[in-house]
Order: C-alpha cells, then sequence, then structure tokens
C-alpha cells in the first residue's frame, strides 16, 4: 500500500524512514487542510487591504468587492506566484542547523505544520473580532515559537535582526502611510473641495492625479506584484532586469496614457439638478467639519480672554454652536431622505470622479496581495511537503510543476472562499468603524498607502501592508481633526498588533507539541 501511496504523490523512499504509512497519510493530510486553513484566513482577514476603504465610502457595494477582490486575488496568486518565497523557511531558522539534528527532519515537519495552524488560528480569532492584523508578523511569530522550542539551549541562532525588523514595522508602516495619506487629502482639499466649483476643479486636477496614481501603481506592481512572476513572462512584458529608472520611465508611460485618456471621460460627468428644498438644506460637509474645530479654538481662546473680549467669543462660540447644531440637522434630514449621498450635488459628482480612481487602485492592491501573500500560507507548506516527499530536509524547496499548481490553487481557493465567508468582518473595520470615508478619503488612503509601499521598498524599509492601510485610514482620519476616529477602535487595533508575535510564538508551541505526541 505504501509503495502505491508514494508513487502517487511522487514520494522518495527515504520517506519511509520518516513516518509509517498511516502517519504519512496523516501528514499529507494535516499540511495540505493547514495550508488551506491557513489561506482561508489571509483571505478573511488580509483582502480587506484593498477593498475595506472602497466599501466604507461607498465606492463599491461589499457583493461587488468581494467579487472584484476575489477575481484578482485569485488571479494573483494562481497565476503570479509561482516563485515561492523562501523567507519564512529560512529567513528566521537556520535550517542547517536543524538538518544536523537527531530526527531534525521529522522535528521540522512538526514544527512547520504547527507553525501554519498557530497562525491561521490567531487570524481566525482576529477576524472573529474584526481586527486587521499582518498575516506575514502572524507566521513569522509561529514559525520564531517553534524556533525557540527545539533551540532553547542556544536562542542566539535565531535570525533575531529579522524579528527587529518586524517589531520596528509597527511604528515606521504606520506613520509613513498616515503622513503620506494626510498629504494627499489635505492637498485635495485644498485644490478641490474648499473650491466652490468643485467639479470644475476635480476636472483640473484629476488628470494629475490619475497620472500619478497609475505611475506609483505601476511602479508597485512592478516592484511588488510582479515581484515572483517567472523570467519567461517578465521578458514577455519587457520586465526582465527592469531596473529603477527603467521601471520608473515604463510605469511613467502608462500614467500618462490614463491622464490623457481620462480628459474626455471627466467631461461626461455631470452636476445633478438640485431641488429647491435640498439647496436650501445641503451644505458641504467640509462647513461642519471646521466649525468643529472653530469652537474648539473659540473655548480655548475664551478660557484665556478677560472682559469685553472674553463676553464676545463667548457669544460668537454660542453663535457657532446654534450653526453647527443646525448643519448637523440639515445634513441629518438629508441622509435619511435619501438624496444627500456624499453631501451635496457638487459634491457627488467630484466624488464620482474619485470613485474610480480608488477601485482602479484597489484591484491593483488585491493583485499584488494574492501574488505575494499566498507566500505565508503556501511557503511553509512547501517546505513540509518537500520534506515528506525527500525523506530528508533540505535547505532548498523543490517540488514538481504538479505539485507546485496544486497549491498554488489551494491557496488561491481558500483566499477567495476565507473572503467570501468572513471577509466582511474586517473590511467592516478599516471601511467604517475607524473614521468616516468618502471616495476622496479612500483615494486619500490606498495612494498614500501605495506611495509608502514604493518608498519603503526603494529605502529597504520593513513594512507590514495591513499596518500600511489602517496607518493610512489614520491619517485621513487625523486630517479631519482627533474628533473624526474611533479612538477606541484604533486602541484594539494597536494591541492586536502587539499581541500577533508572542500570540502566534505561544500557539505554534502548543500545536508542535501536540503534532509531536501524535505522531511520535
Amino acid at each position: 500500500m505504501l509503495e502505491t501511496f508514494s508513487v502517487f504523490l511522487g514520494q522518495a523512499e527515504g520517506a519511509a524512514a520518516l513516518f509509517t504509512e498511516t502517519q504519512l497519510f496523516w501528514a499529507y493530510a494535516i499540511a495540505i487542510g493547514a495550508g488551506f486553513f491557513m489561506a482561508w484566513s489571509i483571505g478573511a482577514n488580509d483582502v480587506a487591504n484593498a477593498m475595506g476603504t472602497s466599501v466604507g465610502s461607498g465606492a463599491l457595494t461589499l457583493r461587488n468587492a468581494i467579487i472584484v477582490a476575489a477575481i484578482f486575488e485569485f488571479l494573483g496568486a494562481f497565476f503570479v506566484g509561482q516563485h515561492v518565497s523562501e523567507t519564512i523557511r529560512k529567513g528566521i531558522l537556520p535550517i542547517e542547523e536543524i538538518e544536523n539534528m537527531a530526527n531534525g527532519a521529522n522535528l521540522y515537519v512538526y514544527g512547520m505544520m504547527g507553525a501554519i495552524l498557530a497562525a491561521a488560528t490567531w487570524l481566525l480569532v482576529a477576524t472573529y473580532f474584526g481586527l486587521p492584523v499582518s498575516t506575514t508578523h502572524s507566521i513569522v511569530g509561529s514559525v520564531l515559537g517553534f524556533g525557540m522550542v527545539i533551540f532553547w539551549d542556544d536562542l542566539s541562532v535565531i535570525e533575531w535582526t529579522t524579528v527587529g525588523k518586524i517589531v520596528s514595522s509597527w511604528l515606521v508602516s504606520p506613520l509613513l502611510a498616515g503622513g503620506f495619506s494626510c498629504l494627499v487629502f489635505i492637498v485635495i482639499q485644498r485644490l478641490v473641495l474648499y473650491k466652490r466649483d468643485m467639479v470644475g476643479a476635480a476636472r483640473k486636477v484629476a488628470p494629475f492625479l490619475i497620472f500619478l496614481v497609475l505611475t506609483i501603481i505601476s511602479l508597485v506592481t512592478i516592484y511588488k506584484g510582479l515581484k515572483p512572476l517567472s523570467d519567461e513572462w517578465k521578458e514577455f512584458l519587457g520586465l526582465l532586469n527592469l531596473d529603477f529608472k527603467g521601471a520608473l520611465l515604463y510605469a511613467s508611460v502608462i500614467g500618462l496614457v490614463g491622464a490623457i485618456g481620462s480628459i474626455p471621460l471627466l467631461k461626461r460627468i455631470t452636476v445633478e439638478e438640485e431641488s429647491p428644498s435640498e439647496k436650501a438644506r445641503a451644505q458641504n460637509p467640509l462647513i461642519g467639519e471646521e466649525l468643529v474645530r472653530l469652537k474648539t479654538k473659540i473655548k480655548k481662546l475664551t478660557i484665556i480672554a478677560d472682559g469685553d473680549v472674553e463676553e464676545k467669543l463667548g457669544s460668537l462660540g454660542g453663535k457657532i454652536e446654534a450653526l453647527s447644531t443646525q448643519l448637523e440637522e440639515q445634513e441629518s434630514s438629508v441622509k435619511s431622505s435619501g438624496a444627500g449621498k456624499w453631501g451635496t450635488p457638487q459634491m457627488r459628482a467630484t466624488e464620482r470622479i474619485f470613485v474610480y480612481l480608488q477601485i482602479l487602485s484597489a484591484c491593483t492592491v488585491a493583485f499584488a496581495h494574492g501574488a505575494n501573500d499566498v507566500a505565508n500560507a503556501i511557503g511553509p507548506l512547501s517546505g513540509v511537503i518537500t520534506v515528506l516527499q525527500k525523506g530528508a530536509l533540505s535547505a532548498k524547496s523543490d517540488l514538481s510543476d504538479g505539485w507546485m499548481t496544486l497549491i498554488l490553487a489551494l491557496g488561491g481557493v481558500g483566499i477567495v472562499i476565507g473572503l467570501v465567508t468572513w471577509g466582511w468582518r474586517v473590511i467592516e473595520t478599516i471601511g467604517k468603524k475607524i473614521t468616516e470615508l468618502t471616495p476622496t478619503r479612500g483615494f486619500s488612503v490606498q495612494f498614500g498607502a501605495a506611495i509608502t509601499i514604493l518608498v519603503a521598498s526603494r529605502a529597504g524599509l520593513p513594512i507590514s501592508t495591513t499596518h500600511t492601510l489602517v496607518g493610512a485610514v489614520l491619517g485621513v482620519g487625523f486630517a479631519r481633526g482627533i474628533g473624526a476616529l474611533n479612538l477606541r477602535v484604533v486602541r484594539d487595533i494597536i494591541i492586536s498588533w502587539v499581541m500577533t508575535l508572542p500570540a502566534g510564538a505561544f500557539l505554534a508551541i502548543l500545536f508542535f507539541f501536540i503534532l509531536k505526541a501524535i505522531f511520535g
């Protein structure tokens, strides 16, 4: 029976030395099941990075966002994620040291299967509570926990510099992204949203924004999204051995074509006819936001003023308070009538321009995510299957095309199913619970995140896509004032980030001993 099973799996004879026939079957079953579980968890938690802001801003419905993300995530995972990253396998633990251990190959199988199960379990818990955490940090923390068990006598052999980079990314990612997205949104406010003719201003500014966003997204796609693409495809697309200057030129051409092509399309966007009642009630939402800031400033000035000045400031503060309340009531009335989505007709027409930009960037982020983060599921899985096939631990994962196609399909399908079943939980947190988003704000978030990824990649800075996106949302919210942020949700997210590494490590240790007891 073992011979038939081995032929079917392309098994080396040495595999029999690791496990019995029954054990070998269950090792494959647990490894493949754990890999699918991890891919499912990635889809449930991490795909919100691409689609959360689009849903929160109203650019896409949840149903359409899931459909779009499922298509681009699978395309990225299956067709581009062919070269699995080796970082998860040997970027943290010294594979050579494990090879020299007694039963090192068996320990590696238990440890990596345990790491996959641990990371997926932590992502499952985080997703249940709607908390966006880094899948990369989850699997790295889990692998770290496995390493601490087998190298307990000499923890110095673990690559602690990699762990240090991950810890530093807790600050680097959100701060950079928050700064960039805040700056982008402030520029859009000054050039478009604070103008009386917002649509006219948007038509003038949009081609330049389209050029910038397509250029940045193209650069990010070339350096991040298409990095795992095979050399044959890179050569076919003209991307083989492309340096930064060449890639920038390549991306700039794409941006220029998009900007020129957008000009006639922008002219088709018209402003709806405003009814007299709506005209009397609807105002630019920015007026209300600025009044909130003004109320705070007046209160501070009233405290330090004396005499006649204090009295006048108090009177002015009362009038501002009354006007602010009036605008809030009008805005609530317009929203409840269903006619005031995104504010006035001018605002709605302006936001529609940014809807298309946001959807474009969301599709690109989903593709890049599927291409890169699928490695968090299939990287450790490919290492385990390599050991099970060869019967020995090797520093290089070497699977047949058939096995790699199967694993990539497993990862792609798992991500899609995770997105469809539970993806709404984290999408809701990123899109709606941190701060209120509109297409202009959502665009600022994704554009700021794309700039951060590009700058960090060029500078060699450690970043997390999840932390980058959340930081960008915080930056846009902060641009409107600290009151625009839900600080309780922000606190819970930060706590979940800090817990990711230790939680993954603890669960990996637990699963390691369970698996060792089962197979031992």
